[in-house]
């Protein structure tokens, strides 16, 4: 049952989920997948810095790299991530590159790029199930990252497996529960516009 939702909202957002059901036959194309990746390409950053980095490994390609980064996620990851035809890493650029400076919004906007990239794969049918449960260290020494690149997530992408029934209903918070301070459910069209 899907979660109400109390205000519109565009489709992309309410439709959007984190499966751990994976249709292991279904791939992803390469240009659906080059178009996510120009979602996250098109992120505002803090300066226009664009720290986020990716690794993108491809089930059954010759590269190795999909089995690089399954062997990054944690054990609890790869039971239901061996099914994804995409994993990718994402990675932050702790420094701005044009003064060497620390980059205090470069999670924050992976973050943001990450979004992009899923709200993409969701208007082309595609799921993205991003997660934490990854081993920082050895993605470092495996993919010979320097310090100021940190590894932050990992990212399973592909299409629902409809026929597994694993998956749990969607709940979200109420806004009034994360909103601090100001007012929600305001009718801003009889606010005073002086």
């Amino acid at each position: 049952m899907k979660n109400p939702i109390n205000h519109p909202i565009h489709e992309a957002l309410s439709a959007r989920q984190s499966p751990y059901a994976f249709d292991p036959e279904r791939k992803v194309s390469t240009d659906d997948l080059n178009s996510l990746f120009e979602a996250a390409r098109w992120t505002m950053s803090s300066y226009n810095a664009q720290p986020w980095r990716y690794i993108v490994g491809v089930r059954g390609s010759d590269d190795g790299v999909w089995k690089q980064l399954f062997d990054v996620l944690l054990e609890e990851n790869q039971v239901w991530a061996k099914n994804a035809p995409v994993l990718a890493l994402g990675l932050v650029e702790h420094n701005f590159e044009h003064n060497g400076e620390p980059n205090k919004a470069a999670v924050h906007d992976l973050g943001a790029a990450s979004a992009s990239l899923t709200f993409e794969a969701t208007v082309r049918g595609i799921a993205v199930h991003q997660m934490i449960g990854i081993d920082p260290e050895k993605a470092c020494e495996m993919f010979g990252l320097n310090e100021s690149i940190e590894p932050f997530t990992g990212l399973a992408i592909g299409y629902v497996d409809a026929s597994d029934k694993t998956d749990t209903e969607r709940v979200r918070k109420s806004s009034k529960d994360f909103i601090l301070h100001g007012h929600t459910d305001v009718d801003w069209s009889k606010t005073d516009k002086s």
